[in-house]
């Protein structure tokens, strides 16, 4: 069968090439467009790669316009009920479910090497006490690199898949020492008998002064948050973490890149802004009603948050198995009274979403930040972790990728063009002639 293609003609020149559309297989026709300037000496100018596809990719298959999401072709609404966190980490990373066996052998794997190196526990102290956690665990996790070498031959897949099983285990001490040394309260060293949420609610609550046991509940809602924030295909952050691997920088150094672009407001920062969103309504005095009708007028600039996705047109599929979750939380009576106006605000939102046919024309349906942002606060976790908690869920889909990446021999450095609108060439004039 012949190969489809696209005709590109150059009026000026009349000069034709064929360009390949490649077939995947599942989602959008993609053109070939890499002999564009080799034969025609023209770049493609797609201000946020909003239509380019920057890589190949097996990993997550996502579809905006039916509110798919997949890992590895297994639909998320499976996975969700069906697995484990550690599980999914094992699937997205070697593209296959586990046998029990091997899932019992890498659960073990993970658990054994929770524990950083000591000195690494040092390293916090270079923090001012009052040290964004992000800005923490972007600085921690780039200094793992001092300190495993055994693991950084980025061209031996051995060493790849050690590198990413030190991450997976390490990533959720990391996160909660960094909550622990901005609160100034002790490191709690994770336990060898708890599972992998239950560690990190240890380690982010516990005390030495006393018994800490995690809550159940509280730790099947985190261990089911991760698992939807596992992976998101080439967003901001996965895109950052190919970018710097694609330069042959170790593991570790491109995570800590990831985590830098995530911790933008406009990526990460979502279920925070949702949070600051129900503070302001509340603390405000406000029927709900007016900020509605703001929401509603196109000449203000209000906006509530958590509604809707850049990428889902239709019901974003994590939302829909977190919303029962954060319900049944929210009616377990584990709330705290501090918070409690804040969730009835958020329930009230979420069922005007629902029914309101202004949000539902255009799609403007509660996504998984409006949910994750109400559960965290459930959980006692402060606003100023919750994208360190984005980051440790999403740390097996960015070393993933970077992985399949570097399995790729035909892998090049990163090199995006640009669209030049500067000055052209002129000559240097000496200050004491410049007007």
């Amino acid at each position: 069968m012949s190969k489809k293609t696209v005709t590109v003609t150059d009026n000026e020149t009349g000069k034709s090439i064929e360009l390949e559309v490649l077939q995947p297989s599942c989602g959008t026709e993609t053109i070939d467009i890499s002999p564009l300037y080799k034969e025609l000496g023209y770049f493609t100018y797609d201000p946020g790669f909003v239509s380019t596809a920057s890589t190949w990719s097996k990993i997550t298959f996502l579809d905006g316009d039916e509110g798919r999401l997949e890992y590895r072709g297994y639909p998320i609404e499976q996975l969700a009920e069906k697995s484990t966190f550690l599980e999914v980490c094992y699937l997205i990373l070697h593209g296959e479910l586990p046998t029990a066996e091997q899932l019992a052998a890498y659960e073990q794997k993970i658990t054994r090497h929770t524990l950083p190196h000591e000195q690494l526990s040092k390293f916090y102290n270079g923090f001012r006490r009052d040290a964004h956690p992000m800005a923490i665990m972007v600085g921690v996790v780039g200094a793992l690199s001092s300190f495993y070498h055994d693991n950084m031959d980025i061209f031996n897949p051995s060493h790849r898949i050690d590198a990413a099983n030190l991450l997976v285990a390490k990533i959720p001490t990391i996160a909660a020492w960094a909550h622990r040394y901005s609160t100034g309260k002790p490191f709690m060293y994770p336990k060898n008998d708890l599972s992998y949420a239950e560690n990190f609610l240890y380690m982010m609550f516990a005390m030495p002064t006393e018994d800490y046991k995690p809550d159940p509940l509280m730790a099947k809602a985190l261990d089911l948050i991760m698992i939807l924030h596992a992976d998101h295909e080439q967003n901001a952050s996965t895109s950052t973490v190919r970018l710097c691997g694609s330069s042959e920088a170790n593991a570790f150094a491109a995570i800590s890149g990831g985590i830098g672009a995530l911790w933008g407001p406009a990526h990460g920062g979502a279920n925070e802004a949702v949070v600051r969103m129900l503070t302001d309504i509340v603390e405000s005095g406000k029927p709900l009603s007016e900020f509605i009708d703001r929401a509603k007028d196109k000449n203000d600039p209000f906006r509530l948050m958590g509604f809707g996705h850049r990428v889902y047109k239709n019901f974003d599929p994590r939302a829909k198995i977190i919303r029962k979750v954060c319900h049944d939380l929210l009616q377990s009576g584990r709330i705290n009274n501090t918070h409690e106006r804040l969730f009835e605000v958020a329930m009230e939102l979420e069922k005007i979403a629902l029914e309101d046919d202004y949000f539902k024309d255009r799609n403007l349906y509660p996504n998984v930040d409006f949910y994750s942002g109400i559960i965290f606060l459930a959980m006692g976790i402060p606003t100023s972790m919750f994208t360190v908690m984005f980051a440790l869920s999403r740390t097996i889909g960015w070393i993933s990728q970077w992985n399949e990446m570097m399995s790729d021999n035909k892998v090049r450095i990163g090199r995006p063009r640009q669209l030049y609108i500067g000055e052209t060439t002129r000559d240097y004039v000496p200050i004491d002639q410049r007007s």
